[in-house]
């Protein structure tokens, strides 16, 4: 499968391929049968998050260490919760830091993009509802994380979902290595084989749950290595086989109404 993106085109969104460094416009359903078009003509586009999603559903202490690092004991079940849609944005954008949040910090995670309609998936036909990965940075306000009972504010303010730079082939069994960079350090950097709940059992678990719809994101959890993030710093999300999602970090007052 050719990588697929989603860029801006005269003003307006559309799903393109990538192929051999040339953009293509998709013909078709990118979360079904598709192809490749006429070649998109002109300068670089800007390119967007490679969905928008109903929902991102988001997996909490999902890398052993990381529960570790956050102090908490190991999760019998997968801890879930949502981030929602309006929280997406794409490479490029601006993660916006509120001007009276705490401790804002960067999450690599592997994003696992939902091609077709899926209401309780076995484990063992997970990959026939997956359309591939896509790398996501669940960004949270630590402190108020700290002090709700729940996440959905800590995790939910706008621009704190970045997701993309496209949609990647996948196999669900094999190993996919993330990581992060701050400001071009290396903060994270493990591999889905540290899972305590690999993404079929995800998939199994969360379809249990609710439906999930084409263009939805699992976003399987951080490893260890977490840390605040500040306006000025740039952070870049990589995932194996996807490319590198890059988002400079502003404040609320720099920002573009």
């Amino acid at each position: 499968m050719d990588p697929i993106y989603r860029i801006e085109h005269d003003g307006h969104p559309r799903h393109v391929l990538r192929r051999d460094g040339t953009w293509y416009f998709l013909e078709g359903d990118p979360f079904g049968r598709h192809t490749a078009g006429a070649r998109v003509e002109g300068p670089e586009p800007r390119v967007l998050s490679p969905v928008v999603p109903s929902k991102i559903v988001a997996v909490g202490l999902n890398y052993k260490d990381h529960a570790a690092e956050m102090n908490k004991p190991l999760p019998d079940e997968p801890l879930i919760f949502l981030k929602p849609s309006t929280a997406v944005i794409g490479t490029g954008a601006s993660i916006v830091i509120p001007a009276d949040a705490g401790r804002v910090d960067y999450e690599a995670e592997v994003g696992v993009v939902i091609g077709r309609t899926a209401r309780n998936v076995p484990a063992a036909r997970a990959h026939e509802y997956v359309l591939g990965l896509t790398c996501v940075n669940d960004v949270t306000d630590r402190d108020l994380q700290r002090r709700d009972v729940q996440y959905t504010r800590a995790k939910g303010f706008d621009t704190f979902a970045p997701v993309g730079p496209c949609i990647a082939a996948c196999d669900l069994d094999r190993s996919i290595a993330v990581e992060s960079r701050i400001n071009g350090e290396r903060r994270q950097h493990s591999s889905t084989r540290e899972l305590i709940f690999p993404i079929r059992r995800l998939v199994e678990f969360v379809t249990a749950v609710m439906t999930l719809l084409p263009g939805d994101i699992i976003s399987t959890g951080t490893p260890p290595g977490v840390g605040p993030i500040v306006p000025g710093d740039r952070v870049v999300i990589t995932v194996e086989g996807v490319g590198e999602l890059v988002n400079d970090v502003v404040a609320a007052s720099e920002a573009a109404p």
